[in-house]
Parts: C-alpha cells; sequence; structure tokens
C-alpha cells in the first residue's frame, strides 16, 4: 500500500532520478534517510523496476492496458493540437503517438478497473466530436516495457 509521501517520492523519481536525498526531503517533507528508506523499499518491492525509475502500473492500482487507436472526423492542425494537448493532459493517457495508416492516433491507457476505462472513453472519446472512431485493445500480459533507445 502506497502512501502520500510515496506517491511524491514516485512522481519525482519518475522526473530526475538525480536528485539528492536533500532536494527529495525538501520536496516531500520527510528527513532525508527516511526518502532513502522509502526508495528502498519501493526498488525491494518492484514497485520501481529500474533505475530509470519506471513504476509498475499495477503497484499502483492500475490494473488494465489498453491500446486505443483513434481516428480524427478531420486533420486540420487546431483539431490535431488541441487532441494532442488535451491527451498530454489526462494521466490515464501514458502514452499518446500520432501516427500514419488507418488511424491518427495510437494511445496507451492505463486504469484501475473498466469502469473508470468507461469513464475515460466517455469523457475523452465519445463526447468529442472531433472523434470519428476509435478501436480499443486491453493489454493481457506486459510482454516488455522499455523507453531504452538501443546504442550500438
Amino acid at each position: 500500500m502506497l502512501d502520500a509521501f510515496d506517491a511524491k517520492l514516485l512522481n519525482l523519481m519518475q522526473t530526475d532520478t538525480r536528485r539528492t536525498a536533500q532536494e527529495l526531503s525538501e520536496a516531500v517533507g520527510l528527513s532525508p534517510s527516511a526518502c532513502l528508506r522509502r526508495l528502498n523499499r519501493l526498488r525491494e518491492s518492484r514497485v520501481i523496476e529500474a533505475e530509470i525509475a519506471v513504476v509498475s502500473p499495477a503497484a499502483v492500482g492500475h490494473r488494465l492496458t489498453m491500446v486505443v487507436e483513434v481516428s480524427l472526423e478531420r486533420e486540420r492542425p487546431d483539431i490535431m493540437s488541441d487532441f494532442k494537448k488535451m491527451m498530454r493532459a489526462t494521466p490515464e493517457v501514458i502514452q499518446c503517438y500520432y501516427v500514419t495508416g488507418e488511424v491518427d492516433f495510437i494511445l496507451i491507457v492505463a486504469v484501475k478497473s473498466m469502469s473508470d476505462y468507461e469513464t475515460f472513453t466517455n469523457d475523452f472519446l465519445f463526447n468529442n466530436k472531433n472523434i470519428k472512431r476509435f478501436n480499443t485493445l486491453v493489454v493481457m500480459d506486459r510482454v516488455k516495457v522499455s523507453l531504452a533507445v538501443p546504442i550500438e
């Protein structure tokens, strides 16, 4: 079970894993040693999967991942820009790609339940007059998750 201090530490680590214990302490409101103990516990429990601070969605309650294909009604620059801005501001959307092909966007959406996904689709897809259609694929297994780019 994660508390508010754990959540603050995780948010900070996801943006910069090089923060010192003192910087974390000042941002979170705990002593530097308490921050380090909590970080060690989060690493040991595999909430942090790698030192780049990849947080396991299931460990923070997001047990469902959806891959969503979205087609817009029109491909006008203002509509594209508005959709991109909305997706950047939506916490459930953990990745958003503007793509070529039969659809305009691919979204990776992390939610706690199907009910939460239904709320997401109502709020951001069904009620958006610029969405022509969308298709949802439910992820059954995270076979590989990485942000690392192969370097030769």
